[in-house]
């Protein structure tokens, strides 16, 4: 997909469309973030701190306009717009105040002289993000490498243009310098230009695995660093002593917050056999209370997928699990009588390993829920996937959850509440959900040249 347009997914309707970039643009890009990067990496960090307070102002002050802008290209209903943007700023200003301290010089303890590491910029960089976080998935890749010294070019997804744009018009009205970020409508034979370009010195991507293998490979055949965040089919573990209605609530907002479209989304509910039937039937209970509501509501928690082709994929994988043999609990799936992306909340029990869906990712809102004997039980089921992103644990008992957490295969674990992000948490996974971190003290130190300054000379 190559063209970029807005499409509502509530009415199916093209607010707008968009011409790709030519040649032409992709060299100018290129060139200018190259050009910029000469300058920006002398800037003071006390400069890009202000500059980076202005943009999460900038945020702020716009956020209703915004959300409503996410809402009308994607689908997500604007209260959940809103806290997407409000945790933009936060990543922003949580840069602003500690890159300080985390590009600080390393002293080594050396037997003869002196020794440091130095933390320094790479250069320009490319990143290629997704619709499904359309602001805060720019953030967390810009704001750590703007503090850095670092340049950007960025390709969005085909699907956000706007937003892309409105990117752009922020950064600039805050004050960042021309060519530092660089917003590209490019074609991926276009990205692949652009990884290939001996200027450019690293890649971020947000996506699914097919993306992330295209562009590793291409990555590795010009010597590029990488940093992958891919799919997840992330575990939401129930023990048995958990307290059931604050778990089927987390569950609830886990699984079909953002119409259970991320990437650490509790996507498999493993729930040990003593307490099943009570979660199965609390759980299935609030699905059947969820309505499918204008987005552009303010109390709508649930409104339309992304895109028409997202929901015809997500109904293909959802018919082929139930011709596979799963139970299923809460029918869902396309809302034939609507137009635009409408798909109602779909709940599948007795999934089994001898299903395709089994090892998928289903980016929709369909939750499986798997019985598990007991905690080792659930483990092993939460384990036995390619992907390696979250998980979540419900428990009272703190040191159980502890055990629970050292033996899950995965990024990031978040015990009694649904996984989420902070600005200042790292986040990422293992396995085929990628490698590298974004986020918190670690999401700053992907794209450094850690340069060793060593002295013999003894004072």
């Amino acid at each position: 997909m190559s063209e970029y347009k807005v499409t509502n997914p509530a009415t199916g309707k093209i607010e707008a469309s968009y011409p790709t970039a030519n040649e032409q643009d992709i060299q100018q890009a290129i060139t200018k973030a190259d050009d910029a990067y000469k300058e920006w990496r002398n800037i003071s960090l006390s400069e890009r701190s202000a500059l980076l307070h202005k943009i999460a102002d900038i945020y702020i002050e716009r956020q209703d306009e915004l959300a409503n802008m996410i809402a009308v290209e994607m689908g997500k209903p604007v209260a959940q717009g809103k806290g997407e943007l409000a945790l933009v700023a936060e990543i922003y200003r949580y840069y602003a105040d500690n890159a300080e301290q985390l590009l600080a010089h390393n002293q080594i303890n050396v037997a003869e002289g002196s020794a440091f590491v130095e933390k320094l910029p790479v250069g320009a960089l490319l990143g290629i993000m997704p619709w499904n976080y359309p602001h805060y998935q720019v953030a967390r890749f810009a704001a750590p490498n703007f503090m850095a010294g670092n340049t950007i070019i960025l390709k969005h997804a085909p699907q956000c243009p706007k937003t892309a744009e409105v990117i752009v018009e922020i950064l600039k009205d805050a004050g960042l310098p021309d060519g530092v970020y660089n917003n590209v409508f490019a074609t991926n034979d276009q990205a692949a230009t652009i990884i290939e370009d001996s200027r450019i010195q690293g890649i971020s991507l947000t996506g699914s695995e097919r993306a992330g293998q295209a562009v590793a490979k291409i990555a590795g055949g010009a010597l590029k660093k990488v940093v992958l965040e891919l799919g997840g089919s992330d575990a939401f573990i129930v023990a048995a002593d958990a307290d059931l209605e604050q778990a089927v609530a987390d569950a609830i907002t886990g699984r079909f917050g953002n119409t259970g479209q991320a990437c650490n989304a509790a996507k498999r509910l493993i729930v040990v056999e003593a307490v099943y039937d009570k979660f199965v039937q609390g759980f299935a209970d609030a699905v059947r209370e969820m309505t499918l509501s204008d987005p552009l509501d303010q109390t709508t928690f649930i409104g339309p997928m992304s895109s028409k082709s997202a929901a015809v994929n997500l109904q293909k994988q959802l018919d082929e699990a139930i011709k596979a043999g799963a139970t299923v609990l809460i029918e869902g799936g396309i809302v034939k009588d609507k137009p635009g992306a409408w798909f109602a909340p779909a709940v599948l029990t007795n999934v089994d390993n001898s299903m395709a869906v089994y090892s998928e990712e289903l980016f929709g809102p369909v939750a499986v829920i798997y019985k598990a004997r007991d905690i080792a039980d659930a483990i092993k089921i939460a384990n036995d996937v390619p992907f390696g992103l979250g998980a979540s644990i419900q428990t009272k008992d703190s040191e159980l959850a502890a055990e629970i957490a050292d033996q899950l295969e995965v990024g990031m674990v978040t015990i009694n509440a649904p996984s989420g992000t902070e600005a200042n948490t790292p986040f990422g996974g293992v396995k085929r959900s990628g490698f590298g971190r974004e986020l918190g003290t670690l999401g700053i130190t992907e794209f450094l040249n850690y340069k060793l300054i060593r002295n013999k000379t003894s004072a």
